[in-house]
């Protein structure tokens, strides 16, 4: 419902309700600005598009730290998020005022800063999650980040950095302390991610059925304290893995986790700790100094893992379970540079069937015989 009236002292005064019940008015001098202004709120409130003044005053910190509060998010999600909201240039404006050229100023920002192009991106994304959450609860009226250009991310095999079985090797042998041999076996020999590595217990090696459960990560949360949740994207998964893995771990739990509790963590610290995922990271870059090796991160040997099932022909479904993969699509986006072409895969093919043909043909007579057996 909505009016408009003559005041006493000649100002026109345009009213109507909002969404909830609340009366809203403001005066003008002339009837014609009065009805304009309440036209457009009007088709605002009809079409879903009004925002409350008082909402659209709240700053992006203010309903960040209201709104996070609802959302179930795993630790290293919600830490990623905080340093997002915490590092945007615009957390202290109103919402009613944010613009497009904010959100590019903020990204030019990044840029200058030097800040890697995935970065950017992974921030530019997790803050856009909080002004559509804003959208949705009224203190917007539309995301100011959507379309906003950001720097080009490498292509995934321009990015990828696979390692060299010598590299591995080397890497091994440079490892001071058994948990990090065993870590990195395991990242290479059955691709998992660090906080899964971090997470295993000694009865998620099952040596008879030889396969490593994939059940818990384990991550610090916000304040320090470490965080035991499923995987990412709940990829509890068995991964198979070779015998020569599993003798190594049979050969390390026997000397340096010996006992009768199945859930005692496979990877410590030292005194039974679990081994979490700065200590494993502070090893592995010394073990990669001491190895000699430039520019290879952990992470990457789970890249080693998937090169090798790839070379070794596994289809895609298997590498994406093995992986631990939402879906076989992000395997492709991710390794389908490693995969042979279907041109590649047809030329095998075709030489496959002349080989065939050529060891099925009768093998022809020299000309010389032919003429010798022809004469009387």
């Amino acid at each position: 419902m909505s009016s408009i009236a003559k005041r006493s002292d000649g100002m026109w005064r345009a009213r109507f309700r909002d969404e909830d019940g609340k009366e809203r008015s403001r005066h003008f001098r002339r009837k014609v600005d009065a009805q304009r202004w309440l036209d457009e709120v009007t088709t605002a409130v009809v079409t879903g598009q009004y925002v409350d003044p008082a909402a659209a005053q709240t700053t992006l910190a203010e309903f960040y730290a209201v709104w996070s509060e609802r959302q179930v998010w795993a630790p290293n999600t919600a830490r990623a998020v905080d340093i997002a909201v915490r590092t945007c240039t615009f957390r202290d404006l109103p919402l009613g005022r944010l613009r497009r050229s904010h959100v590019e100023s903020w990204v030019a920002g990044m840029r200058k800063q030097g800040l890697a192009p995935g970065t950017i991106r992974t921030r530019r994304n997790n803050v856009r999650s909080v002004l559509r959450a804003a959208v949705l609860d009224r203190h917007l009226v539309s995301d100011p980040s959507a379309g906003v250009t950001l720097p080009r991310v490498r292509r995934a095999e321009a990015a990828m950095r696979l390692p060299a079985p010598e590299e591995v090797a080397a890497v091994l042998a440079a490892a001071a302390e058994p948990e990090t041999r065993v870590m990195v076996l395991l990242a290479a020999g059955a691709g998992l991610r660090l906080g899964e590595l971090c997470g295993l217990q000694v009865a998620d090696v099952d040596f008879l059925r030889r396969t490593v459960r994939v059940r818990r990560q384990l991550t610090r949360a916000t304040g320090g304290a470490l965080v035991e949740s499923p995987p990412k994207y709940g990829s509890e998964r068995d991964v198979p893995v070779p015998d020569a893995l599993l003798e190594a771990v049979a050969r390390y739990v026997q000397e340096h986790r010996p006992g009768n509790q199945p859930t005692r963590w496979l990877l410590t610290e030292g005194g039974g700790a679990p081994l979490t995922q700065n200590i494993a990271s502070d090893r592995w870059r010394r073990a990669r100094r001491g190895a000699g090796v430039a520019g290879m991160r952990l992470h990457d040997l789970r890249h080693y893992f998937a090169s090798g099932l790839i070379a070794a022909g596994v289809d895609v479904v298997a590498v994406q379970r093995a992986l631990g993969h939402r879906s076989a699509s992000v395997t492709l986006n991710t390794y389908s540079h490693l995969w042979p072409s279907a041109e590649d895969r047809t030329r095998a093919a075709l030489a496959g069937l002349l080989d065939d043909l050529a060891n099925a043909a009768p093998r022809a007579e020299n000309p010389a015989d032919q003429l010798r057996t022809s004469r009387p």
